[in-house]
């Protein structure tokens, strides 16, 4: 479904992207793990097309998104859980899964607009409980949530998550978690970049781990999980130990 190829990004003359090639099947929830920096969302940001300076080969379904602006990448399927959520704090909460439906109302599509209102307040009930307040005042998890849900109002076949567990308490990340595994259920392909590797790799199928812009490592979840490296560097001693003591 993606293929990146020999992909390099730039900002000014500091390349933080290093020649990464990856590829993401129908249907799979892959991974990016790795210390802050390392250039995961910056390769998300060039898949977006939120980064322009970037050099070699990005196809989505087979056909180049080079040079497409971010509402066209939308529209050929591709959604972004931005780092940090970036919801529209002064709007309702109705109002900011509204504007992720901006390309359905272009369509004139207001019946499905209608219907994945309905999907996505039945995913995560309490938005349809604070669908009216303005979305600056829910919590962390709700506004993490509300995030999910008006990236889901796109439509998207590639869904990108972009530090999801962030500052979140261990229950809110656990249903979060549980979400992502039902939209892949769903037929949903996610790419998830997690600085919470064990989480990332726990709900994953393959990963990819990154270090100052490179792929230094890629495999099966289950055999990142069981990796020494893996595991001294971003999995902690103490999951090591139990681990190997399993």
């Amino acid at each position: 479904m993606l293929r990146i190829r020999n992909l390099k990004c730039f900002y000014s003359r500091i390349m933080a992207v290093k020649g990464v090639s990856l590829s993401v099947n129908p249907g799979e929830i892959i991974c990016l793990i790795g210390a802050n920096g390392a250039g995961k969302t910056t390769l998300l940001s060039a898949v977006c097309g939120l980064l322009a300076d970037w050099s070699g080969q990005i196809d989505f379904e087979k056909k180049s998104i080079k040079g497409l602006e971010p509402p066209a990448i939308v529209r050929a399927g591709i959604s972004l859980v931005p780092e940090g959520r970036q919801i529209f704090a002064p709007l309702s909460v109705f109002d900011n899964l509204r504007l992720g439906a901006y390309t359905m109302y272009k369509k004139k599509a207001h019946a499905a607009v209608q219907q994945d209102l309905e999907s996505v307040m039945e995913l995560f009930p309490i938005l349809r409980q604070r669908q009216r307040q303005p979305a600056g005042t829910l919590s962390g998890g709700e506004q993490q949530m509300l995030a999910i849900a008006r990236a889901l109002m796109a439509r998207p076949r590639l869904l990108l998550l972009d530090e999801p567990s962030m500052g979140l308490a261990p229950m809110v990340v656990e249903k979060i978690l549980e979400v992502i595994s039902l939209l892949r259920s769903r037929g949903l392909t996610i790419v998830l970049v997690e600085q919470n590797a064990l989480a990332a790799l726990e709900v994953s199928d393959r990963g990819y781990v990154f270090e100052t812009g490179a792929v230094v490592l890629q495999g099966e979840a289950g055999e990142l999980l069981a990796d020494k490296d893996v595991k001294r560097a971003y999995l902690g001693k103490d999951y090591g130990d139990f681990y190997d003591a399993g």
